[in-house]
């Protein structure tokens, strides 16, 4: 059943349909809102209630709708920008195909990541974009991770960390990825990596230091942002939340921890410039949900139309962040929003 409010709009006008209205949705109904261009901005639940409920709240216009897959995405969307759980991921993409529109979503699991990208030929015959992992870690760790390669002749290494979670869907996925089996990018092959254990990071305070695992998610995504790596990594660190995750071993027992509810990203990238080796080291502190919710819309306005400097020039298909986006103007317009990339001083350790 598809219900749409204001089905005598103009279909000429851009729209863009919200699919999952948790805390990174809502967050990136409120960007499209923000952006000039953008005339619709449509939020979809199963639920009309709930749909109406969320545009209540908004206030700027949202418009609530009834939809999921099977049904006909609704007239004049050009985009959905999707923050459902990852399992839902590729039935939404599917259906935006279908419809010839693109797609755009925040899934951060490996396997949600690995389905997506098996929609590239559908893609590419639709003639439409399928845009993956547009949140924090995979998503701006990508552009981060392509903007820092590009300062070397050539790239060695690459290294990945996240420190948080954004909600009861980002805190399944990185239980998932914590569980399964640890992989990195490796002479161009991913491989497992048998010496998993947790690494200390060092995050910006009031994150500070961290303990973060190896984990799969995003490793190929991230080896495409960076052709020619030889090593490519992700680490994910998680607060302690009550039953899903134990206290980590830097939180003092019965103390509030004051970086439990922000979200970090370390990009360290190794190469050469002209005859020496050097690093360069990237990093964005913020909230999770209010970072992933920015990237997302920004990613959303920018497939839409509404943004056209920070989209690069790219076939249809399904691809990854890092290699979809100019890395420079799409870090801008995240700094305009209030999500800011900062250059870490210090030495990095190989």
């Amino acid at each position: 059943m598809l219900s749409d409010e204001r089905v005598g709009e103009p279909v000429g006008m851009t729209a863009v349909l919200i699919a999952g209205l948790g805390d990174v949705g809502v967050r990136t109904a409120r960007q499209l809102l923000d952006t000039p261009g953008i005339d619709r901005v449509l939020v979809a639940a199963r639920d009309l209630r709930a749909a109406r409920e969320v545009a209540s709240a908004l206030q700027d216009g949202a418009e609530p709708v009834e939809w999921s897959p099977p049904d006909a995405v609704p007239e004049g969307v050009r985009v959905i920008a999707s923050a459902v759980p990852g399992e839902h991921d590729v039935a939404l993409a599917r259906a935006a195909i279908a419809a010839g529109v693109s797609y755009a979503c925040s899934a951060d699991h490996d396997v949600a990541l690995r389905g997506l990208l098996a929609l590239d030929v559908d893609a590419r015959a639709a003639g439409t974009n399928v845009v993956i992992g547009c949140g924090m870690a995979p998503g701006l760790s990508d552009v981060l991770a392509r903007h820092a390669c590009g300062a070397f002749d050539s790239v060695d290494e690459l290294h990945v960390a996240r420190w948080g979670v954004a909600g009861d869907a980002s805190i399944s996925a990185a239980r998932r990825a914590l569980r399964e089996p640890a992989r990195e990018w490796r002479d161009g092959l991913v491989v497992h990596d048998r010496h998993r254990g947790p690494e200390l990071v060092w995050f910006p305070d009031p994150v500070g230091a961290r303990e973060c695992e190896l984990v799969a998610t995003g490793v190929e995504l991230l080896a495409s942002s960076a052709p020619g790596a030889r090593r490519v990594t992700a680490r994910l660190g998680v607060p302690a939340t009550g039953r899903f995750f134990p206290a980590g071993r830097f939180t003092p027992p019965g103390r509030r921890d004051p970086g439990a509810a922000w979200g970090a990203v370390r990009v360290e990238a190794w190469g050469g410039q002209g005859a020496t080796r050097a690093s360069i080291v990237y990093g964005v502190i913020e909230r999770t949900a209010v970072a992933a919710g920015t990237v997302l819309g920004v990613v959303a306005a920018g497939l839409a139309g509404a943004l056209p400097t920070i989209v690069a020039e790219a076939a249809p298909g399904a691809c990854g962040l890092g290699t979809m986006v100019k890395p420079v103007p799409f870090l801008a317009e995240l700094s305009r929003r209030g999500v800011k990339a900062a250059t870490f001083e210090g030495v990095a350790v190989a």
